[in-house]
């Protein structure tokens, strides 16, 4: 439910990112970017990579969230505390970023796709693919991949992944469950009872702490996942430091306004979708 809920509301700007990280010099910025999509392809150019999108987002979010608990009972053994016991938001943190080990392995062969549909237009602009290369539809960049690179060519970029998930999301549940423990302090309430408002706020501001610590590391990854469509197959530390070498800096931060804007309506959709659901299921089964 909460992935679900996170790609009908950030999807438009997670296209913009992934077209801005990927071709940096075709866009002048955020604005610059949506307008051409809506130009070339009309709006509906703005939710291309949809279905791999849900698929990425609800496989990622069922095992992250299921390993999360699993990670938080870890935690609790190995600092000698009862299971059930509270943990600190620190603690929270720690099991989140373990958590995404798991994740990942969901995470990246459908956003692989995904990425891959976004920057299909700008693959062709740029002359890296020719025209009777489109591969418009999920089915067909799945089967590019298989038949390109048999079914481990799913997991290029997975390092780059991992590389980015576990400090994101030390940041990501960290940044959400102090800013839960804020709103709970500051109301007088317990943090499952804050409401609907600083609920989403919460989600929205780990989100952003998430992407502002390892946007970086998601840029270099999207370039491995796209352009190894042009038969470019480089690591993680030779992406990075081409990029750096030949473009610099400024271009590993492009697509950041979108992700930001995008962060605090798709994540606080997020964790409302999983909070509300979490406790309906409790009530209607009694766990």
């Amino acid at each position: 439910c909460g992935g679900i809920a996170c790609v009908l509301c950030g999807q438009p700007f997670d296209t913009a990112k992934v077209k801005m990280q990927t071709f940096p010099n075709m866009y002048r910025g955020f604005v610059h970017c949506f307008m051409s999509i809506s130009r070339q392809v009309g709006l509906r150019g703005l939710y291309q990579g949809t279905t791999p999108a849900l698929l990425a987002n609800i496989a990622e979010n069922a095992v992250l969230f299921m390993s999360y608990g699993f990670c938080q009972n870890v935690v609790r053994f190995t600092i000698g505390l009862d299971r059930g016991a509270e943990l600190s938001d620190v603690q929270k943190a720690c099991s989140g970023s373990v958590a995404s080990i798991f994740s990942s392995l969901a995470l990246c062969p459908t956003e692989l796709v995904k990425c891959r549909l976004q920057a299909m237009h700008e693959m062709e602009a740029s002359g890296k693919i020719t025209s009777g290369q489109r591969k418009y539809t999920v089915w067909s960049v799945v089967r590019n991949v298989l038949r390109t690179n048999g079914p481990l060519g799913f997991y290029q970029g997975l390092t780059t992944t991992i590389v980015r998930e576990i400090p994101g999301y030390f940041c990501f549940f960290g940044g959400y469950e102090l800013s839960r423990s804020l709103f709970a302090r500051t109301m007088g309430r317990d943090k499952e009872n804050i409401g609907v408002v600083p609920l989403m706020f919460s989600g929205g501001f780990g989100g952003a702490c998430l992407w502002i610590v390892v946007y970086p590391i998601d840029c270099v990854k999207s370039r491995i996942q796209v352009l190894s469509l042009a038969g470019r197959q480089e690591g993680f530390l030779k992406t990075f430091m081409g990029i750096v070498r030949n473009e610099g800096v400024r271009p590993l931060y492009s697509g950041l306004t979108p992700t930001l804007i995008r962060t605090f309506p798709a994540n606080g959709a997020l964790f409302l979708a999983y909070e509300l659901s979490r406790k309906m299921m409790i009530k209607q089964f009694g766990v």
